[in-house]
């Protein structure tokens, strides 16, 4: 048996590359790297009590709330959290213009802290 070269493998970057390019893919990404921050910004009771959900059309952020209660209350900090997430934004390129509070994606997302 002949000796087998492996000469043609792609590189890990150029992989990496491709897959950048593909916007649906660096779309989640972006999101995902956004979702990271949320516990940056956020008092730390809350911290187990709320989790990024998903987001919708004009940059719109649904927050999965654990109760009514959490969701509330973190609709008196909305303004504050927003200014908070603002540097996290910039470095990604992104809008959140509003943020939504929602205790049935708690539910439905199956996020039991």
């Amino acid at each position: 048996m002949g000796k087998v070269l492996y000469t043609d493998f792609e590189g890990i970057d150029s992989i990496m590359n491709s897959m950048m390019d593909n916007p649906q893919f660096k779309k989640a990404v972006t999101r995902t790297n956004l979702f990271n921050f949320w516990d940056n910004i956020l008092p730390q009771k809350f911290k187990k009590k709320s989790k990024p959900y998903s987001m919708l059309p004009g940059g719109i952020m649904v927050i999965a709330c654990q109760n009514p209660v959490v969701a509330q209350e973190l609709s008196l900090y909305k303004i504050m959290l927003i200014q908070k997430f603002t540097p996290y934004l910039k470095s990604l390129n992104m809008k959140v213009k509003d943020l939504r509070f929602d205790p049935k994606k708690w539910e439905q997302g199956n996020l039991e802290a």
